[in-house]
């Protein structure tokens, strides 16, 4: 039996219910009965039938005494599809079979892939603004791309009012509970150890609060002696929640220019989840856009083609240079931007 219940107010989830009822916060997958797996498809038990497109078990290379994980390597190209392929598989299993989500970034690209291999519709609503790359593999997918006018807020509330299940890689707790298996996948790749620091490109949140959760169940289960520091990385235009954590003053732009166009979300509705546990586990680095593009070009030297998003740990990782074993999670492909 999953439990799902209210990140804040602890009431649980009844049905397919988006936000909690009474207070209208996010729900989580509560995995602390949940008995740790080496076969890491057995941690999800409420998963019975895969919609796999090969997703998972990405290569963990070293370089000097830096680890990197290379997540660009899954299917669609993003870390995303490790929440997609929970959640697409989630809501087949009940029958949904269209779907709505807000992004014209790699969470669309990732369930218009998931949710075209499931047989749903899907319909991705995307700004007015929206181009590149990344829209064309949404439409190559098969998607419905649906261009709002207006804010970001108005592009959310125009996918939940849709008259399609609102499949939002933010708010589902299954997408952000898939993500769960990128810290399994960190351990395992050292030997069943536990790194000392984890850099993560920070935005909405789902990758750093998923990326815990699967720390802390191998922390609880005794797999690992200790939770690794977590490192969000943000850019100097999108810092909400390092501007939280280090006191900064901090304005939200009206518009998103820097060259880490993955991390946007300049006041996101994790906020509180994702300050409660940097407070406690973690640090916040912010990075400029001339120290991304110097290590992004540094990366593509070494031979790893990424996101400018996802350059934002390399250069975390030289501005700090903590001591200990570094894993510096890589969450885009440099051919979405190229």
């Amino acid at each position: 039996m999953m439990r799902q219940v209210c990140m804040r107010c602890g009431m649980e989830r009844e049905g397919l219910e988006v936000r909690c009822k009474r207070c209208g916060g996010p729900f989580k997958v509560e995995v602390e009965d949940i008995p740790f797996s080496k076969n890491l498809r057995e941690n999800f038990p409420y998963i019975k039938n895969w919609i796999s497109l090969g997703e998972w078990h990405t290569p963990m290379i070293r370089s000097n005494n830096v680890y990197f994980k290379l997540d660009f390597l899954n299917p669609t190209g993003s870390y995303k599809d490790r929440g997609s392929v929970t959640l697409i598989s989630y809501l087949a299993e009940r029958g949904i079979k269209q779907i709505s989500e807000d992004s014209s970034g790699n969470a669309g690209a990732s369930i218009a892939a998931y949710g075209s291999a499931a047989g749903m519709r899907v319909k991705i609503f995307v700004p007015s603004t929206a181009r590149g790359n990344k829209l064309k593999q949404i439409e190559i997918y098969g998607a419905e791309v649906i261009k709002v006018e207006g804010s970001r807020e108005d592009v959310s509330k125009a996918a939940e009012n849709s008259s399609y299940y609102y499949a939002s890689h933010v708010l589902q707790p299954q997408f952000r509970d898939g993500i769960r298996s990128l810290a399994y996948e960190i351990v395992s790749d050292l030997g069943w150890r536990s790194p000392d620091n984890v850099f993560l490109p920070t935005s909405a949140g789902t990758l750093l609060l998923g990326v815990f959760e699967g720390f802390r169940h191998m922390f609880n289960q005794g797999i690992i002696s200790k939770i690794p520091k977590l490192i969000a990385v943000q850019t100097e235009q999108v810092m909400p929640l390092c501007s939280k954590i280090k006191g900064l003053k901090y304005t939200p732009p009206e518009k998103v220019t820097s060259i880490a166009d993955a991390l946007v979300s300049t006041s996101p509705f994790l906020l509180p989840e994702m300050e409660k546990i940097v407070k406690e586990y973690g640090d916040c680095i912010v990075v400029s856009d001339e120290e991304i593009l110097n290590s992004w070009k540094e990366l593509a030297k070494k031979g790893l083609l990424v996101e400018y998003s996802s350059a934002t740990v390399y250069s975390a990782y030289k501005k700090i240079n903590p001591e200990g074993t570094s894993v510096l999670v890589l969450t885009g492909s440099g051919l979405k931007v190229l």
